[in-house]
């Protein structure tokens, strides 16, 4: 009797006709996302067809990047699942983008090499930057809930490279500011103006939405564990973020 035709399978016959392992069929019964309705005289689960179906979802939204945890839900419901769907598709289609980017980076230093003696280690730089940018997006996105990593993403359509650089400065020029004014009442008129300044650049990034701000802050939190390259590159002196902190405290 093939698959087509008989109703129950063992855990491994159904594991080995889907394609997944016995283990990863238990660890989806563990979360409730797949569990057989029946069971053998002695104990053993018993997948059915409609078992298949629903596991096909499942590995479908886990190969799309949904967190197990909200697959079970979001297959329950009619409501969230395209909701879910569709910022997953802004999430993938933007990481899509930066990888053509860095493909184009690493064909025009190919180009680069077969045509001069000399490579031109600037573009070798711009693919270094194309990969660090896909690799950040990567960890970063466990601080921010599912909802604000599609936020995120679609605010990342409104960057520019002249932006990036735009903030930058204003950031540098933003903390050297604060440096120089540790010694003010940090609800005085110089502290609040420079803590007005540094909301309007966080809101630069996270378009005022409370979820993504919420995301933002436990990265900060969490500096300790950031990439060594990236926690090189956003050192803070603790002064000014403790000044800064109360500044923002007192102004509210």
């Amino acid at each position: 009797m093939d698959a087509k035709t008989k109703e129950l399978f063992m855990a491994q016959e159904f594991a080995r006709l889907a394609g997944v392992t016995v283990r990863a069929l238990h660890h989806y019964d563990h979360l409730g996302l797949l569990k057989p309705k029946q069971r053998s005289r002695a104990g053993y689960r018993l997948y059915s067809q409609r078992d298949f179906g629903r596991l096909e979802q499942i590995v479908v939204l886990k190969f799309l990047g949904m967190p197990l945890k909200q697959i079970g839900s979001l297959l329950e419901s009619e409501v969230k699942l395209p909701v879910a769907l569709r910022r997953q598709y802004i999430v993938l289609a933007e990481k899509r983008r930066q990888l053509d980017r860095a493909i184009a980076a690493i064909r025009n230093a190919q180009a680069s090499l077969a045509s001069h003696r000399e490579p031109d280690w600037k573009l070798f730089q711009y693919i270094t930057q194309e990969i660090e940018m896909q690799n950040n997006m990567d960890w970063t996105k466990k601080y921010y809930s599912p909802e604000a990593q599609a936020k995120v993403e679609e605010r990342k359509k409104l960057w520019s490279p002249e932006l990036q650089e735009q903030v930058s400065k204003e950031w540098a020029q933003l903390i050297a500011d604060v440096e120089a004014s540790l010694s003010e009442d940090p609800a005085g008129r110089k502290a609040q103006a420079l803590a007005a300044r540094w909301r309007q650049l966080l809101e630069g990034f996270t378009g005022g939405d409370p979820e993504v701000q919420k995301g933002l802050n436990k990265m900060w939190a969490d500096q300790a564990n950031w990439p060594a390259a990236r926690r090189n590159a956003f050192k803070i002196n603790p002064a000014v973020q403790a000044f800064i902190t109360k500044a923002m405290q007192a102004g509210k």
